[in-house]
This record gives C-alpha cells, sequence and structure tokens, in this order.
C-alpha cells in the first residue's frame, strides 16, 4: 500500500489517469462504496478506538460520533453535484465550464480526528477525480492505515484502481516535505507550522486556519441555549477542536446566572489561585501550550493544577474566570482542551472590542460566535472582526465544520482567509478540488456608456 514517495506517486498518477476519464455515475457509484465503507458502524468505531488508543487525545465516543456526522454529510453535500463533463453553462455570455480534476493531491492530516479526516477530504477528493496520497501525523498512522485499507477495498468493489488512495512512508516530516513538494495539489491540516510548510512548499495548497473562537452572551440571550451550546462545544472530544468554545465574554447584569447554569452542566469554575495553577499546568514555561496536556479530560487537568472536584464523573471542562481580556495572557489563546475562559464586560462595545483584540492576538480569520435575541448584533460583529464564520446561537465547536441545523459545508479543513494564512475563507469542500476549462464564443458586443461607468463621478465632482 506504501513505500518511499516517488513509487507511491508514479502508482498514484497512473491510477488517477484512468480515473480521470469515468463517467459521471461511476464516480458516484465510487464515492458511494467509498462513504459507506467509512460510515458502517463496526469500521467507524474501531477507527476512533484505534485513534484514541495511539494519539491519546479526544475521547473514543466522541470520535466516533463526530466521524459518522462528518462522512454523513459530507455525503449529503456532494449528493447529485456534477463533477464530469459540463458543469456550467451561460448562453447569454457564450460560457460553456468543464470539469477536471487536480491529478495527485498530497493530503496531510493531524493527530486529532486523525480518520475522519482522511475520509471526509478524500471522499471530496475522490468525487472530483483525483488520487490521493496521505501523509498522516506519526501519531495516527496506524488508525490512517486501516482507514486507507478500508477505502482501498471499497475501491476494489467497484473496479477502480486502488492506488488512487495510498500512503507514503515513512511517517515523518521529511516524507511529508518531499510529498508536497511533488504532488499537483496539497490539502493540509495539523498544527500551524505543517500548514505553513504546505503554503511554502511551491506547490498550489489549500489549509487550516488556526481557532480560538471567542463568543459573546449578551444580555438578551437564552441563556440555558447559551450555556449548553458553550458547555457541550468547549467540552465535546476533550476541545480537541479547533473550533472548540475557548473564550466567552459575557454581559455583567447575566454573568452570575449564566455561569450557575455552566456549573449545573459539569462546567467546573476555578477561582483565582485554582487559575493561576491551570495556567502553569498547561504553559509550564509561560509560552508553549504542553502537548501532553492537549486533548486530554477535565478531570487529568484539574488533576494536574492540584484543583480538587466536588464530582468527577460530571466534570466536563474547566472555566477560568479572568477579571479582565488581556491578550497577552496564554488562557486566552488557542488551548485544544477541555478549558475554557469567562471574563465579564459591562457594554457591547466593550465586548466586540474585546473579540476583536483576541482574534487578531490568536485566531484572526478563524471565528466567532454570539448569543444574543438582537438581530443587529451579529452583523455588527460580523464587519467588525476579520472571521471567515460568525455563529449565531449555535456552537462553534458543533457547527464551524458544517452541522446538519445549518448550511455551511462540511469539511475537515476550517480555512480562514488571509487573516489566518489561508488561501480560503470559507468551509473547503469538494468545490475547491476541481480544475474547470471555459469554452468562450463571441457574444453581441456589450459596450457600456460612458456615462453608466463615470456618471456618479462626473456628477460629484463636476467633470
Amino acid at each position: 500500500m506504501h513505500n518511499g514517495v516517488e513509487g507511491v506517486l508514479s502508482r498514484a498518477r497512473q491510477a488517477q489517469v484512468e480515473f480521470a476519464a469515468w463517467p459521471q455515475d461511476r464516480v458516484d457509484e465510487l464515492v458511494a462504496a467509498v462513504g459507506w465503507w467509512c460510515y458502517r458502524e463496526d469500521n467507524a468505531r474501531t477507527m476512533a478506538a484505534m485513534a484514541h488508543r495511539d494519539t491519546g487525545l479526544g475521547d473514543p465516543e466522541h470520535l466516533y460520533a463526530l466521524h459518522r456526522k462528518r462522512v454523513l454529510g459530507t455525503l449529503r453535500d456532494m449528493q447529485g453535484a456534477a463533477t464530469v463533463g459540463v458543469i456550467a453553462e451561460d448562453p447569454t455570455l457564450g460560457l460553456r465550464t468543464f470539469a477536471k480534476p487536480l491529478g495527485v493531491v498530497a493530503l496531510i492530516s493531524p493527530a486529532t480526528a486523525p480518520c475522519s479526516a482522511v475520509v471526509c477530504t478524500g471522499l471530496q477528493l475522490l468525487k472530483t477525480r483525483n488520487a490521493i496520497v496521505c501523509s498522516p501525523n506519526p501519531a495516527a498512522q496506524a488508525a490512517v492505515d486501516f482507514t486507507i485499507d478500508l477505502m482501498r477495498t471499497a475501491l476494489r468493489e467497484v473496479g477502480a484502481p486502488a492506488d488512487l488512495v495510498q500512503r507514503a512512508a515513512p511517517s515523518e516530516r521529511q516524507t511529508a516535505e518531499q510529498l508536497m513538494k511533488a504532488a499537483d495539489f496539497v490539502v493540509a491540516s495539523g498544527g500551524a507550522q505543517t500548514v505553513r510548510r504546505a503554503y511554502t512548499s511551491g506547490t498550489p495548497a489549500i489549509g487550516a486556519g488556526v481557532g480560538n473562537p471567542t463568543v459573546i452572551v449578551d444580555e438578551t440571550a437564552d441563556l440555558d441555549l447559551a450555556a449548553e451550546k458553550i458547555a457541550a462545544g468547549s467540552s465535546y472530544n476533550n476541545g480537541t477542536s479547533c473550533s472548540s468554545e475557548s473564550n466567552v465574554l459575557v454581559a455583567r447584569e447575566i454573568a452570575a446566572e449564566f455561569e450557575a447554569r455552566l456549573r449545573a452542566l459539569g462546567v467546573r469554575t476555578c477561582d483565582t489561585a485554582e487559575t493561576d495553577r491551570l495556567r502553569a499546568a498547561l504553559w509550564p514555561d509561560g509560552v508553549r501550550l504542553d502537548r501532553a496536556a492537549i486533548g486530554r479530560p477535565a478531570t487529568t487537568l484539574a488533576a494536574r493544577a492540584g484543583i480538587t472536584l466536588d464530582d468527577s464523573a460530571k466534570t466536563t471542562s474547566l472555566l477560568a474566570v479572568l477579571d479582565r481580556v488581556d491578550v497577552t495572557d496564554p488562557l486566552l489563546g488557542e488551548k485544544l482542551s477541555p478549558v475554557s475562559t469567562m471574563v465579564v464586560y459591562d457594554t457591547f462595545a466593550e465586548a466586540v472590542d474585546a473579540v476583536d483584540a483576541i482574534t487578531r492576538n490568536c485566531g484572526s480569520g478563524h471565528s466567532c460566535g454570539i448569543h444574543t435575541t438582537d438581530d443587529a448584533r451579529p452583523g455588527i460583529l460580523a464587519d467588525r472582526i476579520g472571521v471567515a464564520r460568525v455563529m449565531v446561537n449555535q456552537s462553534t465547536g458543533a457547527g464551524n465544520s458544517g452541522n446538519f441545523d445549518n448550511g455551511l459545508a462540511f469539511t475537515s479543513i476550517v480555512a480562514s482567509g488571509s487573516w489566518g494564512g489561508c488561501a480560503q475563507s470559507e468551509n473547503v469542500n469538494w468545490r475547491h478540488f476541481l480544475n474547470r476549462t471555459t469554452i468562450s464564443r463571441p457574444i453581441p458586443e456589450r459596450i457600456p456608456a460612458e456615462d453608466e461607468i463615470f456618471g456618479a463621478y462626473w456628477d460629484r465632482h463636476g467633470v
């Protein structure tokens, strides 16, 4: 299934040339087959268990549920989509557009939810008739190998070349860098350094951005809903998602009531001394997040910080209550663990300023959220903050990458635009994995009158 980069790429190119000639119905059958083999309960549970066993990150039940949701959602998004032949036509403009594959794509996958990252992005790449060569995070390579074996079994079942999906070995940085330079396209998720290497590989690339969602809970919010969404999103899969709620800004007049509702949902609030110990436990040198803290249960982190829990079985996450927003405090940065912060604000303008400051410092371009019943405030936030997503009355952790109760595309690549060093500012999906060839035919001239173009300017400036 895998060996050195050159051999893998050679086989991938041969397979992709054959696949590129397939008609739409065969492509769709292939996608359904791969999707089913990776969606099946027995296989999905094995992938989740292997990923958790080998990486130690997240929660196996959450990994299982997340994987199934993303696979089903990805397949739903692509259902009936045309990716072969003519995909757009506008006779009035004389334009006709054909879909073409990118070729062989290097898929650089993370340690967090590694199997769903390979399957969901892989389904999108196969829908668009590309071949895939994976380079997973070393900690996740056994789980990814199992996943790739499933995908190859599905490919054989429908008469497709199994070498459309492979892994390059050994699973290390040098292999990934060699693969990225030699492939036709790169899709990268994982740490910031991994994505940066993809964009500097010399090969066209798409990558995910650094997360750190900050969420406002204003005085008009449905507090039960807000508490439920934030408690669930910040703790899900032990907070390993870049989309997990990281910082919460709460209006002063409802702060005490909101905090009480969080506590009722298993969120352990920390006093000043406990917050100091938690900060030291997560950032021992005051700068770098301890890798050993990432994706660990709240009970484990509490023990490391010397925080006594009243009921360990019901504690889902830890909440550090801060007295102000200081962007130099690492607790206001990305934590990738079931830890979030809470800061009280007095005016909505102050809250927007705080979201802006926190996001610019860490998580630029990624996302923010607001719980409110004021229809104007989401627009104010969206207009001000440089993010690709503003999530309203929903969990950033559950909703950023697509959910069945919002309209965002399902994805494993939550891109952050130029703000976050990404080439895209939307959820990366199958539409990003096509080349397009457009026929342009002559049409009647459409020369505008000069006053249509310049009239407003002339009138204003007296030309």
